[in-house]
């Protein structure tokens, strides 16, 4: 980056801060990523640091809120371009998928947010975030039922709890392997399976 991060408009010194976040979360357990490392990784003091953002809580709300725009968006340009129902559920599985290769933090950061037992402002996000996740899946099952696509008597939200869970799945499955690339190698075969779980058999 050209311009030092000390001389940046708020804004983009936020966003600045957010990539620093994610990245971290790709090497590291989220919940032992201090400020201290946070203003390190973007060379600032932790004093530069507290004028954007109060406490840790607020900067791990500022990449939850990052994360929902950014994911929700990608999801919605990608069932846009889809021909049919089925189709828009496939390549909303691989925008997906896509999403989390590109930023490996993100599922850890999450993750870790949603085990911590009190309430929190970061893991209430997290939980609009996966509400609004499930709402838009239901709409394509319930678009896909109306066509002919989809089973008629598929029980959309358990097919949302499964598309949601393979996804999850492939996650874990390459945070242990410590293979990265490993969801996108394994997310069309996973997606083929569920397809045919799913589909209408007419």
């Amino acid at each position: 980056m050209n311009t030092p991060i000390k001389h940046l408009p708020a804004e983009e010194r936020r966003a600045v801060t957010i990539e620093a976040v994610v990245e971290l979360a790709s090497e590291q357990n989220p919940s032992g990523i201090t400020t201290t490392a946070i203003a390190k990784r973007m060379g600032l003091t932790q004093g530069a640091l507290f004028r954007h953002f109060p406490n840790k809580d607020a900067i791990i709300q500022a990449v939850m809120e990052w994360v929902a725009e950014r994911l929700m968006s990608r999801i919605e340009t990608a069932v846009q371009a889809a021909p049919s129902p089925l189709a828009a559920l496939e390549r909303m599985f691989v925008a997906h998928v896509d999403f989390i290769a590109e930023h490996p933090g993100i599922p850890r950061i999450l993750f870790s947010e949603l085990q911590r037992g009190e309430e929190t402002g970061p893991k209430r996000m997290a939980q609009t975030l996966i509400r609004r996740y499930g709402e838009r899946l239901a709409r394509l099952f319930e678009q896909g039922k109306a066509c002919g696509e989809l089973d008629a008597g598929l029980d959309t939200g358990a097919a949302a709890t499964l598309f949601i869970g393979t996804i999850q799945g492939l996650v874990m499955q390459s945070l242990l392997a410590g293979d990265v690339g490993r969801i996108r190698r394994d997310a069309s075969k996973a997606f083929a399976i569920y397809r045919r779980g799913i589909r209408s058999a007419s």
